[in-house]
């Protein structure tokens, strides 16, 4: 028996401005990009050029059977100076959302996507004391475009920003943290909910944020370091979630964490991604139930899901297993609207092209758009709410 996902799912993929556009130049990614010593592979240049052939990757997706698009709207454009706005930019970012329209697309917009402008980094970043009314206030200008859309994310993985929050120097240096800290926590949560408010006095939009899960999992005798370790990283974040319109949920991995309250490397052997992520295929339905479990009434948006792979079969093989497990979460309960795949392009992986996500190629001297055999099953998947595998036969339960 074919298992099927309800009417009025939605189905679609994601992509983040700075990951896909080109040109970014007014993020502090792009100043650390180019500044001598960075300890990135390669800079983001052109990307995938969708800033000029964001028509295209829409239409696209549209003709592969999907009903959804995300992305992001870039605040270093749209606010490239404290105070100013250019209309111009938020002009380019309304036409994004009606050529969406005129697919038959529902625009998932996202208002933070992990890059800011120079000027919020250089004066703080999420330290600042103002950074939270700094964000409010271009929640407040991104409104003006947003009007008739449904779905706004606020902030994208905020528990991911917290621990790598910038140390707004010069150079824009990234520092990877050892826990979430305290004083970006509460900023970003402020931000959340200045925006929401922001939001909700101008527009229509359901508003919630995407939280990073990990799918923790406890080492033999490891049960307390594991919550003690998860909270600060995943689960506080979905308690602030509760009385939001919705939550987004995005997986990849799982973690092992020891009794000491340390992660544990990938168990020698286990199949890896080209993250060097161990390939746990159900860390979506994990990631859904723990959402459920902490924000209880508050709809699900499975924002991202997907896997790092050259291996295109390996892609089908990894989604259809996360599918199945998003459907046992359902059955028991998970109030899930919709499921949104990492990611519609191969695209810059912060530092690097290597890893490949998408569902869709392109040639880096041209920018031709080629889908993958995943693009087109997973857009038939989309197209019929029924989840099928091209190489399995019979029960899907």
């Amino acid at each position: 028996m074919t298992r099927t996902f309800p009417d009025g799912f939605l189905w679609g993929a994601a992509t983040a401005a700075h990951q896909v556009e080109g040109g970014n130049i007014n993020t502090d990614w792009w100043v650390r990009e180019h500044t001598p010593g960075s300890g990135l592979a390669e800079p983001s240049g052109d990307a995938a050029d969708s800033y000029h052939r964001y028509p295209e990757d829409i239409a696209l997706l549209a003709e592969l059977g999907f009903s959804a698009y995300r992305f992001s709207v870039e605040w270093a454009r749209i606010e490239p100076e404290p105070g100013f706005v250019s209309k111009a930019q938020l002009a380019h970012y309304r036409r994004m959302i009606d050529a969406c329209f005129a697919a038959g697309l529902t625009p998932v917009v996202t208002l933070h996507h992990f890059t800011q402008p120079r000027w919020f980094a250089r004066q703080g970043g999420w330290y600042a004391p103002e950074a939270a009314a700094w964000f409010t206030r271009y929640a407040e200008t991104a409104a003006t475009i947003l009007t008739d859309v449904d779905w706004v994310c606020t902030i994208n993985e905020p528990n991911m920003i917290a621990v790598t929050p910038g140390d707004g120097g010069p150079e824009m240096t990234m520092t990877i943290l050892d826990a979430p800290d305290p004083v970006v926590t509460d900023h970003l949560m402020a931000a959340h909910r200045g925006a929401r408010e922001a939001l909700a006095g101008r527009t229509r939009a359901r508003t919630g944020w995407s939280i990073a899960t990990q799918a923790y999992h406890a080492a033999p005798g490891a049960e307390a370091a594991t919550a003690a370790y998860g909270y600060p990283r995943e689960d506080v974040w979905l308690e602030a979630a509760r009385g939001d319109d919705w939550v987004g949920v995005q997986a990849y991995l799982r973690t092992f964490i020891d009794a000491s309250g340390r992660p544990l490397p990938v168990p020698a052997g286990a199949e890896t991604t080209q993250m060097g992520w161990e390939y746990f295929p159900p860390a979506l339905g994990i990631g859904v139930r723990n959402a459920a479990r902490l924000a209880p009434g508050v709809p699900i948006l499975v924002t991202e899901n997907g896997i790092a792979t050259a291996d295109d079969a390996r892609r089908i093989d990894y989604t259809f297993d996360a599918l199945a497990g998003l459907l046992d979460a359902m059955a028991d309960g998970a109030d899930v609207r919709g499921y949104l795949h990492w990611s519609a392009l191969d695209n810059y992986e912060w530092g690097r092209y290597a890893p490949t996500f998408g569902l869709i190629a392109w040639d880096k001297d041209t920018f031709d758009r080629t889908p993958k055999p995943s693009a087109h099953w997973l857009g038939a998947v989309a197209r019929t709410h029924r989840l099928t595998h091209p190489n399995k036969q019979g029960d899907h339960s």
